[in-house]
């Protein structure tokens, strides 16, 4: 068994297509399939079930793509410590990041990192905190970023910044004015909320828990499934929602929103690292930029 072996069979996997896993590899669908046959003939296993044009994963396939990943990752790491032995001249750095940071926050220390390590490339993926987490925890991500709490006994997390939230209406919308709201105000008015397992939905949730309220004290009428699709829906008067002030500033600046006038705690951006798994200098220097450049709170 090779790692190429291990490498086309978790395209494969992954995609439940030859073609599309060929294509992603820079292979023709006719060595895949060789090497995908070879694999199963040599261990006499299943590893797809083949119904017409299309494939699935057998129990077998399902187990064995864990170990492969793992493999995969191990390798990955092996490949990244001895660039490391050479410097940071040259290399990938992999990172997961909850969708407020990747979208608002991670640029600017993306496009410092680069000014230092031109020859790096810095491959980011978005995802919920467990999908963050997960994905350090299994070694596809060297570093991860998250708003939302986080406890797991194989990673370190680290609080490197925070943010401030804020509730937001049109500028038409009664709380635009200023006036102070109480919870009566909070359980009269619509909401515009974001989907369950959102860092943004829990830091509201914990706003709410402090004063004495849930979720189901609201009356919410849209749940969407991104900050900017809450944003817009309130701008064009959908109700209130609480949202990061990165998220609203230029609307706040431009004046399509308003803040009202209720004080929400600041919210701990993370840093996510395996306790156990090597740690590249790329990541470690990434983590040195987030602890020294904090988002800009508008």
């Amino acid at each position: 068994m090779t790692l190429e072996q291990l490498r086309i069979f978790a395209a494969v996997a992954e995609r439940q297509h030859v073609t599309r896993a060929a294509a992603a590899l820079n292979l023709t669908q006719a060595a895949v399939s060789a090497s995908i046959a070879a694999l199963e003939s040599q261990h006499g296993i299943k590893l797809f079930d083949r119904v017409g044009r299309n494939i699935a994963l057998t129990e077998t396939g399902r187990l064995f793509l864990e170990e492969a990943r793992a493999v995969l990752a191990r390798a990955v790491a092996a490949e990244t410590a001895l660039r490391d032995y050479a410097g940071l001249k040259r290399g990938r750095l992999r990172v997961h990041a909850s969708q407020t940071i990747a979208s608002y926050y991670l640029p600017r220390l993306v496009v410092e990192f680069r000014r230092r390590h031109p020859g790096f490339i810095i491959e980011l993926a978005i995802g919920n905190t467990a999908q963050v987490a997960q994905a350090v925890m299994a070694g596809t991500a060297e570093l991860g970023f998250v708003e939302g709490p986080l406890t797991a006994p194989d990673l370190l997390v680290e609080p490197v910044a925070e943010e401030r939230m804020a509730v937001v209406v049109a500028p038409g919308h009664g709380w635009a004015k200023g006036r102070a709201l109480t919870n009566t105000h909070l359980r009269q008015a619509e909401w515009v909320f974001r989907e369950e397992g959102s860092g943004t939905r829990e830091a509201f949730l914990g706003a709410l828990a402090a004063r004495g309220m849930e979720a189901e004290d609201l009356n919410i009428t849209l749940t969407l499934p991104s900050n900017e699709a809450v944003r817009e829906a309130v701008t064009e008067g959908a109700g209130a929602a609480c949202l990061s002030t990165l998220v609203c500033a230029r609307a706040l600046k431009a004046g399509a929103l308003k803040r009202a006038n209720i004080s929400l705690s600041p919210r701990p951006f993370q840093a996510v690292r395996h306790k156990e798994r090597y740690e590249p200098k790329a990541a470690t220097s990434l983590l040195e930029l987030a602890r020294t450049m904090p988002p800009f709170i508008p």
